[in-house]
């Protein structure tokens, strides 16, 4: 994505973070959709540019939270505009009721994710049979 070398899906990861300040790599892991290896490895190559600060949670010790440092918010915003003109570009395929109704469905989708997401395990299992 330019000349900063930032991956799409380190960019969805600084967004996602901007977002939830303070989350968890394996609440990052669930609402990126990235599996936990790619993640982790992710998280390391950001770490390593600086993008990313990491530090042990309060509620478990054994888990890391993450957050932007300031080298990833400048990133963040300079990736931003380019983004922005790759989704124009991606839905200008579409016309404007086509792409109303791209968008739409895609935040059902989101939603209806959303929502198994704060469903305990056994009841998404149960649902499906």
């Amino acid at each position: 994505m330019g000349a900063s070398d930032l991956t799409p899906r380190q960019f969805a990861v600084l967004v996602t973070v901007s977002q939830n300040e303070g989350l968890s790599q394996t609440n990052l892991v669930e609402k990126t959709g990235i599996d936990r290896s790619t993640l982790a490895d992710i998280v390391r190559r950001m770490l390593k540019k600086g993008l990313l600060q990491r530090r042990r949670t309060k509620e478990d010790a054994r888990a890391y939270s993450v957050k932007l440092s300031d080298e990833g918010w400048r990133t963040l915003k300079s990736a931003e505009p380019m983004a922005r003109r790759v989704d124009d570009k991606v839905l200008a395929v579409l016309s404007g009721p086509q792409r109303d109704r791209f968008v739409n469905d895609l935040n059902t989708i989101v939603e209806a994710l959303t929502a198994l997401q704060a469903m305990p395990l056994e009841s998404v299992v149960r649902g499906r049979k």
